[in-house]
């Protein structure tokens, strides 16, 4: 190994121990926080009696509070987080504006149409058919939301508008659907899922969740030197030999694949995709071969603390988890636009 290619990787070695410790303890508070306190102690008893048979004496409902109910909740927070996060990178990469991200640009309400449409109407059954009726939502929200914009001029301005315009009109049809055809307990408990709901998260949520966040980490990854090439826009990609159409179907793909997940699993969490990449363009720069592990290493740390933040902040009630994001991400939103005024 030639000392340049040493000098290189010992940072990114630094970075990748650190995200990793991050991460690791990040997931033990998500775990040993909650609404019942439990000592640590207890939890790394647990988890090392399911992990390695320790065998520890540990109270059951303890145990089972533990391994079922928070670890299962913490590990999707995290998935969810990144996944989300490494959605906005790509979205703002491809359409090369600040305010991008699969809330604003109507991804979300697509795929929160499509899963309450499978829930409300039986289209489908279990999660693979909320997850691909959501899948299916956000496709045509999105290509809606596209084909608006190009009538529209094109630019990522209009872009943004008809993100709003697309938000609106299927968050209308998702109220629609549960006027028409839910009942009252149904309604109210979509209604709260909507708002980002993770209480009802079990270990095959987990299954689903995780492998698609890392699936899209790999493609994102992947395709980190291409998103650096679109800054310059389509046009400069493809002199520079990107493959611009296949680039654009599969990062898009993995968006929305992702995102189709986790609003299926969660509901519509808003403000992750647009705070998370700017807030790591001040620490690692705008590159996307560091920007996209930052983004994704953030996205699940920030989602598990908003986690913990809404199983405590009301003592007795769980707050919807979309609530504490917006909370604050409406402030990260403000400081975006005037931010971005002061460079116009």
């Amino acid at each position: 190994m030639t000392a340049l290619a040493a000098s290189y990787l010992r940072p990114v070695t630094l970075w990748g121990v650190a995200g990793a410790v991050t991460l690791t303890l990040a997931i033990l508070g998500g775990v040993a926080i909650g609404e019942t306190p439990l000592p640590f102690d207890t939890v790394l008893k647990v988890l090392a009696n399911h992990l390695w048979g320790a065998g520890h004496d540990v109270d059951a409902i303890d145990a089972g509070i533990l391994w079922s109910y928070r670890l299962p909740r913490t590990l999707v927070a995290a998935a969810c987080g990144a996944g989300l996060a490494l959605s906005g990178v790509v979205l703002q990469s491809l359409v090369r504006n600040a305010l991008a991200d699969p809330y604003l640009l109507g991804v979300s309400a697509g795929a929160g149409t499509g899963a309450v449409a499978v829930t409300v109407l039986g289209l489908g059954g279990g999660m693979i058919g909320m997850s691909a009726g959501a899948f299916a939502g956000a496709s045509l929200s999105f290509a809606i939301v596209v084909l608006l914009a190009r009538a529209a001029g094109g630019g990522s301005a209009q872009l943004v508008l008809a993100g709003i315009a697309g938000s609106q009109l299927f968050n209308a049809l998702t109220s629609f659907l549960i006027t028409k055809s839910a009942n009252a307990e149904q309604a109210r408990g979509i209604m709260y899922w909507l708002l980002g709901n993770l209480s009802g998260v079990r270990w095959p949520d987990v299954t689903l969740a995780i492998p698609v966040t890392l699936s899209g980490l790999v493609v994102c990854v992947w395709l980190a030197r291409a998103m650096d090439a679109f800054a310059f826009g389509a046009a400069s990609a493809a002199s520079l030999g990107i493959a611009v159409r296949r680039v654009q179907i599969a990062l898009i793909g993995a968006t929305t694949v992702m995102t189709a997940t986790m609003v299926s699993l969660v509901g519509s969490i808003g403000f992750v995709g647009l705070v998370i990449p700017h807030a790591m363009r001040f620490v690692v720069g705008a590159r996307h071969g560091r920007l996209v592990p930052a983004s994704a290493l953030a996205g699940a740390v920030f989602l598990i603390v908003a986690d913990v933040t809404s199983r405590i902040l009301i003592p007795g009630q769980v707050v919807p988890i979309g609530v504490v994001t917006a909370l604050v991400g409406a402030p990260g939103f403000a400081a975006i636009l005037i931010r971005n005024r002061r460079r116009a």
